[in-house]
This record gives C-alpha cells, structure tokens and sequence, in this order.
C-alpha cells in the first residue's frame, strides 16, 4: 500500500501556481488510472486505485502548504503507512522546468511543505522534485515566482511533462526511480523535437 501525496495550495487562486505541480502531478496520476472519487478526509482531498496490483492512496493536502503534515500524518495513521511508502511529489527550483528528480530521504531545500512533512514523520519518504527552475530575473522573489501562474510558454511543457511522469509512474511503485527519471527525460526531449 502507497501513499502518493501531491503538495500544493489549496482554492482557485493558487491552483495554476507554479508550487502546485505537485497538485497538477497527483491529478494527472488519479485520472490516468481511473481512481475512485475525491473524498473530503484527512485535512485534505484523497482517492483510491490500484497501479500495477499495488494499492494506491493519493492525497492532496488543503491545509496551505507549511502544514501539509497535518493531512499525511493523519492519513497515514488511519492506513498505517509507513515512510518508506509515501511519494511526495513538489515543485524544484533547483531543477530545470520539465524535469524530474527522484529519491528517498534527503533535506528539504527550504520547501515549506517537505519542512512540515520532516518535522511529523522524518526524512525517509520519497521526494520526487518537479522541476519549475529559477525566476527568469534575479531580482525577483523566489516566493512571488512560485506563487505565480504557469504562463504560456511554459504551459507548452507543462502538460506533456504531468502526462509523462503519470505514465511512468508504476516504475517508481516496482522499484526503478532511474528508469521512471530517464523516460520522462527521453519524452520531454521527443517533445521538444516535434515543437520546433
């Protein structure tokens, strides 16, 4: 049994925001294997389904980001989950837009989510960083860039880079972080092609 849990804010005002990738990945995930509906549980939004004969949760936390613990400490009390089966899937700064970095354990870089996630129940889950890259100028605020809307050009990686890593997904579930990061590299660079 997993615990996929995707970081965002919650509300129509934050929900194209560059910070909720990891919302917009969760989705892309619920709705390309057919889980069950949303329910209202655990301080956030969770649904159910099966990847590859795995069971499945995948959650989404609506309790702001610095305490998206309150939800995945919650649900994981209630499904005895323990770290070493949750995927949290964030946004990445450090990493350039449309691609992915996955792995287990690890510090928080300063995220407000991964920083309330530590705190409850340590660094042992697995992370995997969805790249949105730096403010386009130095000047502005990293905080003021994250809470701003994907725009146009970006969009054109954006949705093919949540339909990719959805897709390869059950590689993470058996094991294979490296092969799930190299195919989701190898598609965005076929989609780079075509878009010239």
């Amino acid at each position: 049994m997993w615990l996929v849990v995707g970081l965002g804010n919650p509300g129509e005002r934050y929900a194209r925001n560059r910070h909720n990738i990891g919302f917009m990945a969760a989705e892309e995930i619920s709705a390309a294997y057919s889980f069950g509906p949303w329910q209202k549980k655990f301080h956030g939004r969770i649904c159910a389904g099966e990847i590859g004969g795995e069971k499945i949760f995948i959650l989404l936390p609506e309790t702001y980001m610095n305490e998206s613990s309150r939800a995945v400490q919650a649900a994981c009390a209630f499904h005895k989950i323990t770290p070493e089966k949750i995927i949290v899937l964030h946004d990445e700064i450090e990493i350039q837009p449309g691609k992915i970095r996955v792995k287990q354990g690890g510090g928080h870089g300063g995220h407000n989510g991964l920083k309330s996630i530590d705190a409850a129940i340590g660094p042992d889950y697995w992370r995997a960083r969805l790249g949105i890259g730096r403010p386009p100028v130095p000047e502005m605020e990293t905080a003021d860039y994250v809470l701003s809307n994907f725009n146009a050009e970006e969009k054109k990686w954006l949705k093919p880079f949540l339909k990719s890593i959805a897709g390869h997904f059950p590689l993470l579930l058996s094991g294979q972080p490296s092969e799930l990061m190299n195919r989701v590299t190898l598609d965005m660079k076929s989609h780079l092609t075509e878009s010239k």
